[in-house]
């Protein structure tokens, strides 16, 4: 049994004062964001302007900014780059959001709900490109090179994901393979960056693209597990969203490998039609074969390796604030 990651009594994980400690930074990426957006295409600023403007954490930016903070300082190059951050992961919403079929996204309607899957795309492609013509003003050729190989993981990772579905024999090492590219490369791409722009020693580089990647699967993993265990208002998504989809997650995956022959073929069924009909049947394996508590383990294994990642660092405020984002992603409810 793996231990449930501690907080420290002298650690409180109030994620509005984390946000707190970038919150001059983050207005200027905000600031920088609206400028980027306003195109003479209607359509592009309507449709930016709900997405991005539709709440969210913010937190791969706020990962870059803290981790640029704990070395030191924030530059323009480190304002532009969440900006680049914020602009690739919102693409990825807009296109998971059409690919899905999704209706919700973060307790509103989706944009291709309200505007159509052929505009969602496209907008898609235009923060994509956009986010690329930023880059450019870092005058960083490694800068270009890790947001290109990102971005090509990450459409790699969109792919297996696609393959998996409706795969009740998805395995769990095929699975994580695709959160590391779907999900934690973007991460781990982000307080890289931060270390790339700031020039530090390449050992810290690394520890800080470790302790990304590992945060990007824990957050991902809990992701997974809220959807058999919270509730839809909260979560800002339908409870089941991944079954009516026929995605093979790790609840799932865990639950056919160790339920009974007839639990099994519960969860087999549901996966193969992708249907939200037999949630609640596939909910009471999941919970028999205790794989929400297996998928929190797993969870807070990844995030301990974040932490354990940022031992390097210099102690200070920023430091703290990492290591709490890191039990943050594992004791969320949304």
């Amino acid at each position: 049994m793996i231990a449930k990651v501690s907080t420290p009594a002298s650690v409180t994980i109030d994620f509005d004062s984390i946000k707190n400690l970038t919150s001059a930074e983050t207005q200027a990426v905000d600031r920088l964001i609206l400028e980027e957006l306003s195109s003479d295409v209607v359509l592009i600023n309507q449709i930016g302007h709900y997405i991005i403007g539709n709440g969210g954490k913010r937190l791969r930016p706020m990962l870059l900014l803290l981790a640029a903070k704990a070395l030191g300082r924030v530059d323009d190059h480190h304002l532009i780059l969440a900006a680049v951050i914020e602009f690739i992961h919102t693409a990825t919403l807009l296109h998971d959001d059409v690919v899905d079929e999704s209706a919700l996204r973060r307790g509103k309607e989706s944009a291709n709900a309200v505007w159509g899957n052929a505009a969602s795309v496209l907008v898609g492609d235009y923060l994509y490109s956009s986010a690329f013509e930023m880059m450019v003003r870092t005058d960083n050729m490694r800068v270009m090179a890790i947001m290109s190989k990102t971005t090509t993981a990450i459409a790699e990772g969109e792919v297996l994901q696609l393959l998996n579905c409706n795969n009740p024999e998805t395995s769990e090492a095929r699975y994580l393979e695709v959160i590391a590219r779907k999900t934690a490369i973007l991460f781990s791409t982000a307080t890289r960056l931060a270390a790339v722009v700031s020039a530090t020693d390449p050992a810290i580089e690394e520890a800080l693209a470790v302790y990304g990647q590992q945060l990007g699967v824990a957050f991902q993993l809990i992701d997974d597990a809220l959807d058999y265990k919270a509730n839809s208002e909260e979560l800002g998504k339908n409870l089941g969203d991944d079954l009516a989809e026929g995605k093979p997650t790790l609840p799932l995956i865990y639950a056919i490998q160790h339920g009974n022959e007839q639990q099994a073929k519960i969860v087999v069924d549901a996966i193969r039609q992708g249907s939200r009909d037999a949630f609640n049947d596939v909910y009471e394996v999941v919970k028999a074969t205790n794989a929400i508590e297996y998928t929190e383990q797993c969870a807070d294994r990844a995030a301990e390796k974040a932490i354990a990642a940022l031992q390097c660092l210099p102690d200070s405020e920023y430091r703290h604030a990492l290591e709490a984002l890191a039990r943050f992603s594992v004791q969320r409810s949304h």
